[in-house]
This record gives C-alpha cells, sequence and structure tokens, in this order.
C-alpha cells in the first residue's frame, strides 16, 4: 500500500501538487508546517510537500531505470555463464571480480566524475555496478537448475539450448530473481539519493529526494522538515521495498512460506507424524 501511494502521488503530482515545484517565493522562505505547506517552505520559498512529490517520481524512475540496465546486461551474463561454463564462465567471472573489487559506491562515483555530472551518467554508473551481484545470483541459480533431470530429459529428446534456457531454466529462477530486483530498487534509491546528495546525480532545480537532502542540511535548525521529510521518504520507501522482496519471495517461491508450528514439526519428523 505505501509503495502504490507514493507511485500514486509521484504519478498525479501535476495534478495533484499544490504549487509548482520550481516558484519560488522569497517572502515566505523557510517557512514552518501550516496549512498552506504542509512540510513548509525551503531555502527559497518552494513548497516542500509539492518538491517531496515531483522528488519521487525523480527517485522512482531512476531506481527502475537501474534496475532495468543490471537486467538487460546481467541476467544474459549470468545464464550464459551458468550455463556453459569453461572458458566463458572463467572470462565473464574474472571480468565481475574486478568490477566487484571496487565499492560499489566508490565505482560509480568515479564514472561519473570521470564522464560528467548527471542523473544519466549516475543511472548508468550504477546500473553497470549492480550487474555482477545480479548475474552471479542467476549463474548460481543456472547452475543449479541445469543438473537436474527435467533439464536432463530436454536434452535427450533433442531441445535446443535457447528452448532449454527460456522455456524450462530461466522461468525456474524468476521468483528468486524477481524478490532480488525489488530488493535492488532499494538500494538504488539509496545510492541515488547519495549521488544527489554529493553533487553528482540530479542537479538543481529538478526535484530529488537526495538533492533536497543536501538543500536542506544547513537549514536544519531553522526548518527540520527540509531534512526530516526527504529524509524519511527515503527510509520508509527503501524499508518497504525490503519487505516486499520478502513478501514477493515467500508468494512466488511456497517452500520459503511460513508453515503452522505443527506443520513444520512434522516436516522436519520426516513426516512420519499423522495429522
Amino acid at each position: 500500500m505505501i509503495i502504490a501511494l507514493i507511485v500514486l502521488m509521484s504519478i498525479f503530482a501535476p495534478i495533484i501538487g499544490p504549487y509548482d515545484p520550481d516558484q519560488m517565493d522569497m517572502l515566505n522562505a523557510l517557512q514552518g508546517p501550516s496549512l498552506a505547506h504542509l512540510f513548509g517552505t525551503d531555502q527559497v520559498g518552494r513548497d516542500i510537500f509539492t518538491r517531496l512529490m515531483y522528488g519521487a517520481r525523480t527517485t522512482l524512475l531512476s531506481a527502475l531505470l537501474v534496475v532495468v540496465i543490471s537486467i538487460i546486461i546481467g541476467i544474459p551474463l549470468g545464464v550464459i555463464s551458468g550455463y556453459y561454463g569453461g572458458k566463458i564462465d572463467s572470462v565473464i567471472m574474472r571480468a565481475e571480480d574486478v568490477l566487484l573489487a571496487f565499492p560499489a559506491l566508490l565505482l560509480a562515483f568515479l564514472f561519473v566524475a570521470s564522464f560528467g555530472k548527471g542523473i544519466a551518467n549516475a543511472i548508468i554508473a550504477l546500473g553497470i555496478v549492480y550487474v555482477p551481484m545480479l548475474s552471479r545470483l542467476t549463474r548460481s541459480l543456472t547452475l543449479m537448475e541445469k543438473n537436474k533431470t527435467y533439464v536432463e530429459s530436454a536434452r535427450s529428446i533433442g531441445f535446443s539450448d535457447t528452448r532449454i534456457i527460456f522455456r524450462h531454466i530461466l522461468p525456474n529462477c524468476i521468483p528468486t530473481i524477481i524478490a532480488q530486483l525489488t530488493l535492488d530498487i532499494g538500494y538504488a534509491i539509496l545510492d541515488l539519493a547519495a549521488m544527489s546528495f554529493l553533487g553528482l546525480g540530479v542537479q538543481p532545480p529538478t526535484s530529488d529526494w537526495g538533492a533536497m537532502l543536501e538543500e536542506g542540511r544547513q537549514y536544519i535548525q531553522s526548518n527540520p522538515a527540509l531534512v526530516f521529510a526527504p529524509g524519511l521518504a527515503i527510509i520508509i520507501t527503501v524499508v518497504t521495498f525490503n519487505v516486499l522482496s520478502d513478501n514477493i519471495q515467500m508468494y512466488l517461491d511456497p517452500t520459503q512460506r511460513k508453515l503452522p508450528p505443527f506443520k513444520k514439526l512434522k516436516k522436519m519428523a520426516g513426516g512420519l507424524v499423522e495429522e
């Protein structure tokens, strides 16, 4: 519900937003919360609540694009590496080892510092940084699936590798991959906020939660809402995506669902206890 509410607010921000997010009013700068301004105003008189809604659009869309980039590159690499193995696997894994040798956020900082500030470069940088994590997860799942009986049967029938991968292996990997991608959206929100906070991501005057934190930190004593509003938005959204990831995993993978205590005991006893 929380994620749905945030998404709806971001989509309909131009309709339900009470003000223009970039409209400055120096006469009403740094105003506290009121009926006219729910979370008050920032240092140049812009409505914080409106910028929070518009910031959700920038933040969520950017995080989604980061994950899409990691999907486009990471999943194919993971499947190829896990299914074919050998030299292909070694080359892909060693290349990813190089990326994993650096802290993820530091590597993204270096990329953006080299190619220029801006949200586009930040998205590309983080998308590439997230590739090894998703690739290795997909590789592990592929390794587990490719040696199972149903895959051996498909090979004996004469099915092509492409058919086996897309019709048999990947469908069984999807639950875990989807849960991981949901978790990655939360990570991407945090990382993008950090980059915008440091001035490497979204550039003014575009509304963004990380940029709002940076703009408001020096006014935290005169108007705490400048920091608390975007900070609470980031925390709530990330925690909600983490919880959603767990729920998706349990829903799509029945083996992860919680069992009543008696059924857990029965399962541990190997089914010897009768109901």
